[in-house]
């Protein structure tokens, strides 16, 4: 039964692949893009990797799928046709990147190989020993967070480059008066406000309880960002952005990223002046165990903060953009 779902769930993956290439309108790219995404972390869902699983439906399917919307609403929803555009070249790069990763697999053990390295030098250890050290039953937030933590806290501060990467490009623009920061046909759609605060708080606990509680389930800061993000972006599209800037002000939303990776880093800092090592967090108290699970939240609000503040503040640029481009293109009082 197992193998069946797998196969169904990988001939979806390749449908929706397809039709990706084949779709000329944006949207429904958009939205393809997005059913891939929760295909695949159904897929990983039934691969046994619910944080992998969790990951790739709040991000792939959930946030990622709200840029793209709103980039689009920069640009046109239709794909310009290019006639007479040369395609070979491009094939060619497709196919010799696919044939060299193809042959980069070949060394790799069988899928599900329980003699395979992973399964019996890695693995093992931390089976054995994570309950024994940091006393948590997630094995997964006991890897990110503390066996190894250095990897994660580049991942943090590659996020956090990529905002100041999109600032750089695009730059913060401030709404321009006379424009309504919200689309005018959500004006009459009250059934839609009711429901928005309704489920807008639920979203922000369940943030806050996939931030508390990733040692014990699936989740951690990650996770927790961006969902907290995505409903706040809710808010911004039902009640408009500038309603949500209140919620979270500019000067408050720019330096957050910041902060989230000083708490990281200063939770590396904070044991080396208590006499330990970097990200070693056996001296934050007498119980080792203790010490470890303090380190691993300390740094998981880290990551909850730069990841959300940085979703968002993504999403108020282009949305920002799109509003100027409106008043730009005469639409002012239409």
């Amino acid at each position: 039964m197992d193998t069946l779902v797998d196969i169904l769930l990988l001939a979806f993956i390749a449908i929706c692949a397809i039709a990706i290439l084949r779709l000329r309108d944006l949207f429904a790219v958009a939205m393809m893009f997005g059913m891939f995404s929760l295909i695949a972390a159904g897929l990983f869902t039934t691969m046994h990797a619910p944080d992998v699983a969790f990951t790739e439906a709040a991000v792939g399917a959930g946030i990622a799928t709200i840029l793209i919307l709103v980039t689009l609403g920069q640009t046109a929803r239709r794909e310009k046709s290019q006639a007479g555009r040369n395609v070979l070249l491009p094939l060619l790069v497709v196919w010799i990147t696919g044939a060299t990763l193809i042959y980069g697999t070949a060394d790799l053990p069988v899928f599900g190989d329980p003699q395979a390295p992973a399964h019996t030098h890695v693995a093992p250890y931390y089976i054995e020993n994570t309950q024994e050290h940091i006393g948590i039953p997630n094995m997964v937030a006991a890897v990110l967070a503390s066996y190894r933590a250095y990897d994660t806290l580049g991942e943090v501060v590659v996020v956090f480059a990529a905002v100041i990467g999109v600032i750089t490009l695009l730059g913060l623009r401030r709404r321009p008066a006379g424009v309504e920061s919200r689309p005018r046909d959500l004006e009459k759609h009250q059934v839609l406000k009711v429901i928005a605060k309704m489920i807008i708080p639920v979203i922000l606990l369940f943030g806050l309880y996939v931030q508390f509680h990733g040692e014990y389930s699936p989740g951690g800061g990650f996770q927790a960002g961006v969902i907290f993000a995505a409903g706040i972006i809710l808010y911004a599209l039902v009640f408009g952005l500038e309603p949500a800037r209140q919620v979270i002000p500019p000067r408050v939303l720019g330096a957050l990223p910041a902060l989230g990776v000083l708490i990281f880093g200063g939770t590396g800092v904070l044991n080396q002046l208590l006499g330990g090592n970097f990200l070693d967090y056996s001296v934050l108290a007498g119980n080792p165990q203790t010490a470890q699970q303090m380190g691993i939240i300390m740094i998981e609000v880290g990551v909850g903060v730069t990841v959300g503040s940085v979703m968002l503040l993504i999403y108020f640029i282009f949305a920002e953009r799109a509003l100027g481009r409106r008043k730009d293109d005469g639409e002012v009082g239409r």
